[in-house]
């Protein structure tokens, strides 16, 4: 019994280190990240191999754009349309997370996930669009990391830069070319709200862009004055 006990505790103490290691992998990635661009993300990585399982020399569309070359347009609508807290928080909207989660409470289904700008980048750098508790408990924590080290503005660029927009389509360089052919720079505020709203669902809405959403669109495009950016 003993024995078992012994060998329960060193498994439990290898795990333990294998995660801190993992935490540490992660924390020197966000500080590496503060100053140089990432290549790829998790995200990326995973669309492309589903891509190539059907078309193996499919590629992603990715070209990144300094943050001063990006249409001042797109920064209010997608901070308009995703979290208009972003400016004032630390990685976390409590008030929106609690608005979540009584609307999914009233339709009885999950309808609305609150998460600011911050977890949305982290799940995109380092996890999966899978739901579990630990990858949620895992976003916060790479969300303290980034709100930690990086400025709002250093989180908005990476994330405009890096975000999915369509199928095999990342970041707000690609976004532009591929629905309005022009590049980021150059989005007027129209199609910048028609950009940030299929951000919750990019691959549905780049193919059924309906009344709805053209609806939610034209919000987004009357708050975007209201925004406030880094």
């Amino acid at each position: 019994m003993k024995t078992l006990l012994r060998r329960a505790g060193w498994v439990c103490a290898a795990l333990v280190a294998l995660l801190v290691v993992y935490q540490l992998w992660i924390f020197l990635l966000v500080l590496w990240w503060s100053h140089f661009n990432p290549s790829s993300t998790s995200f990326m990585d995973i669309r492309l191999d589903e891509l190539q399982e059907k078309r193996p020399n499919a590629e992603l569309r990715h070209e990144w754009v300094p943050y001063e070359r990006i249409s001042i347009h797109l920064k209010r609508a997608v901070i308009a349309a995703e979290d208009d807290s972003f400016i004032d928080h630390e990685g976390f909207d409590w008030e929106g997370i609690q608005r979540a989660l009584e609307k999914n409470q009233r339709k009885g289904r999950a309808v609305a996930g609150g998460s600011t700008i911050s977890q949305q980048l982290a799940k995109n750098l380092f996890l999966s669009p899978t739901r579990s508790y630990f990858r949620k408990a895992q976003e916060a924590v790479i969300t303290v990391m980034i709100e930690t080290v990086w400025s709002k503005r250093r989180i908005l660029e990476v994330y405009l830069n890096v975000v999915e927009w369509g199928s095999g389509i990342f970041g707000c360089e690609a976004a532009a070319r591929r629905y309005y052919g022009v590049p980021a720079g150059r989005l007027g505020p129209d199609e910048a709200a028609r950009l940030a709203v299929m951000l919750p669902n990019p691959r549905k809405y780049e193919k059924q862009f309906g009344p709805r959403l053209a609806a939610h669109a034209a919000r987004i495009r009357g708050r975007m004055a209201y925004a406030q950016v880094p």
